[in-house]
Order: C-alpha cells, then sequence, then structure tokens
C-alpha cells in the first residue's frame, strides 16, 4: 500500500499532477469569466437579494484586459429596479487611472448589457456624475436616452457619501442589438 501511494505521488505519476491540480482548484477555485473582445469580465462576487441591498441582486466582476491576468478595473450589475436604483444605476463601473481613456468601461458595458438581458432585464438605468465627463461619454457612447440631471435625495447613500446630483440615461436592451 505504501508503494503504491509513494507512485501516485511521484512526480512522474500522472495521479501525482491530478492530485495537485484538484488540490489547487479546492484552494483557488476557477472564477467564471465573461470574454469580450476588449476586455473580459471575471465574476469576483455575487450579492444575494435580501434587505441589506434592497433586494436587488447584484454581481460585482474584475474588468481584466482580454485574455490576460492585467485587471483594469472592476463593474457591478445591479438587477431588478428601485427608487434606489434610479440614482445608482443598474451598472456601476471604475477604471484604474493608469488605464483611462482607452475605453474600457464602455467595453466592459457592453458586456454587461448582455449579462442583463440574460437575467431578464430589458432595459436599465446607469448615472454619472455631472462632474464626471469620462464617464458621461461613455454613457453617450452607449447610444441610451438621456432622461434629466437630477439632485439626489439626502437619504440615499450617493448623498451620504457626497454625490448629490445625478445624470440619468437608460437604456433599451433590444436598441443596443441593432
Amino acid at each position: 500500500m505504501q508503494q503504491i501511494a509513494a507512485w501516485i505521488l511521484s512526480r512522474e505519476s500522472v495521479w501525482y499532477r491530478i492530485v495537485l491540480v484538484n488540490l489547487f482548484e479546492r484552494i483557488f477555485p476557477k472564477k467564471k469569466r465573461i470574454c469580450g473582445p476588449v476586455v473580459d469580465l471575471v465574476e469576483e462576487q455575487v450579492m444575494k437579494a435580501d434587505a441589506w441591498n434592497q433586494y436587488v441582486p447584484s454581481f460585482i466582476y474584475g474588468i481584466y484586459l482580454h485574455g490576460s491576468l492585467m485587471r483594469v478595473g472592476n463593474c457591478d450589475l445591479r438587477v431588478g429596479q428601485n427608487e434606489e436604483l434610479y440614482y445608482a444605476g443598474n451598472i456601476g463601473y471604475h477604471i484604474d487611472p493608469p488605464f483611462r481613456g482607452h475605453h474600457y468601461a464602455l467595453e466592459a458595458c457592453h458586456i454587461l448589457f448582455q449579462l442583463a438581458e440574460q437575467k431578464g432585464m430589458s432595459e436599465l438605468i446607469i448615472t454619472c456624475s455631472p462632474d464626471n465627463p469620462a464617464s458621461q461619454k461613455t454613457l453617450e457612447a452607449l447610444s441610451g436616452y438621456y432622461i434629466e440631471t437630477t439632485a439626489v435625495p439626502s437619504g440615499h447613500w450617493l448623498y451620504k457619501r457626497g454625490e448629490t446630483v445625478k445624470r440619468i440615461y437608460r437604456y433599451t436592451l433590444e436598441d443596443q442589438k441593432n
């Protein structure tokens, strides 16, 4: 029995490799990667719908250069519609400073639109602060419908972190296919 165990664990053994791969995958589970032509989204966290997030499930992704391990930012998809999301939006994104100016947020949004449709959504709200021209350009490039620029209610979590005004855009996912 010891000889069999020694052979299985020997470096030449295929079983050795299988044991190592299985151990590695248990310690470092493979994350879901959704590939796009320029960037890929890697699922980093799923927040189930509960009272804490007003019963809106959220999916948080790292944004990576396509086919690489180079993380350039993050984004999230909030599935559902409620008053909070009118101001916060169904999609949020952040591109790390060294990687800005390459339209990575735009590319990530294209992937998030597909994911939203897969999750049963037909329409999305995305917002940005008026003092963020880069984000405004991204939202305009996505060809949505500008609704309004409005004050964020004082009880909203965005207001509490200093975001008091939002530009609000609506995107119909069916229109995004054309």
